[in-house]
């Protein structure tokens, strides 16, 4: 034995080996070569009839039976990277220069159309994606931490904020969840920590900083159109209580729109160039002196200074500023009408 870790018998050479080991040092065998054929045979089969999304989950396991020094590990996250590319951006074409701007800018602005549809229909979009928000609800670990949220804001807020508070929140990492089965990256579900929100945790990580900008989007995309939906019934019922889950709702998407650590905007802005980021800074230094909101003011700052700073994507990605732009400004109306 080797520490607590259980044992193998390399199908090659017979020796003992630690489970950790994907190759046997001995004789060089892939420890997994039987799962790495049926998933190899897996992501072409899937990608043959269309369905994406589980061909990158099949590549994705194959990536991880595989030693990261190797080539077929290379060749194996090359396929990775052009399925997620195909996934980001399904339309778009393979032309000239001048025509590769202008497919640009039209898949930015269908982007921010895309964001602003879905908060016209919110209520649509939620019913058309019940059996997945119904997922969650399924786990235990999800019920348990949401049910302690409740009490811990019950006692805060009451039960009727407190409820749509914590609704608005697993939407909003439901949509991260939604956007990680695009891109067949698994993930746990939601799970709730009293006071400081909800996460969910990813079993494999992003495979382009494109990839990751649009799983960290997701969560304020579902997330905003929850609040409207709460801004809607609010207004059509004249309800005090609605209107202000909505206005809280939108807070909490803007808050997460904020270019540092691991929050939305922080990944959404690993895939942006400097001149993108310094964009996305004007907007949200007009939103906050034309709103006056102090939280505004601090996002802006905070993306001045990513502006101004190192890792800014070379060629930058336009769709994910678009989506930034178009949640910034709709979420601060929101918040402004749920007064």
């Amino acid at each position: 034995m080797t520490g607590d870790l259980p044992l193998r018998r390399c199908d090659g050479c017979a020796a003992e080996l630690p489970a950790t080991l994907l190759a046997c040092p001995g004789c060089g065998r892939l420890v997994h070569a039987e799962a790495l054929k049926a998933a190899a045979r897996e992501a072409p089969a899937a990608e043959a009839r269309g369905d994406v999304p589980a061909a990158l989950a099949a590549w994705r396991r194959v990536m991880e039976l595989l030693p990261p020094s190797t080539v077929q590990h290379a060749q194996v996250a090359a396929e990775v990277r052009r399925l997620s590319e195909r996934v980001s951006a399904p339309q778009r074409p393979a032309a000239d220069h001048r025509r590769g701007r202008r497919a640009g800018w039209l898949g930015a602005l269908a982007a921010a159309g895309a964001v602003l549809a879905k908060l016209k229909f919110a209520i649509l979009i939620v019913l058309s994606k019940a059996k997945l928000l119904l997922v969650g609800l399924a786990q235990i670990k999800t019920l348990l931490t949401m049910a302690m949220a409740m009490g811990v804001y019950t006692s805060a807020f009451g039960w009727r904020f407190a409820a749509g508070l914590i609704a608005s929140m697993y939407v909003h990492e439901m949509g991260h969840v939604a956007a990680l089965r695009r891109f067949g990256i698994p993930a746990t579900a939601p799970v709730f920590i009293p006071g400081f929100g909800a996460f969910v945790r990813l079993k494999q990580h992003p495979a382009t900083p494109g990839e990751d900008a649009r799983v960290g989007l997701a969560g304020p995309v579902w997330g905003a159109a929850a609040a409207f939906a709460f801004l809607a019934i609010g207004v059509l019922l004249r309800s005090p209580a609605l209107l202000a889950i909505a206005r809280a709702g939108a807070w909490i998407n803007l808050f997460n729109l904020a270019p540092v650590w691991q929050l939305d905007g922080g990944r959404a802005f690993t895939a942006l160039s400097r001149r993108q980021r310094a964009a996305a800074a004007a907007v949200l230094w007009i939103l906050g002196l034309l709103a006056r909101e102090g939280l505004l003011l601090l996002l802006a700052i905070a993306a001045t200074v990513r502006a101004f700073g190192r890792g800014a994507a070379t060629e930058g990605d336009r769709p994910a500023l678009a989506v930034y732009g178009a949640l910034a400004v709709v979420l601060t109306l929101m918040a402004a009408l749920a007064r």
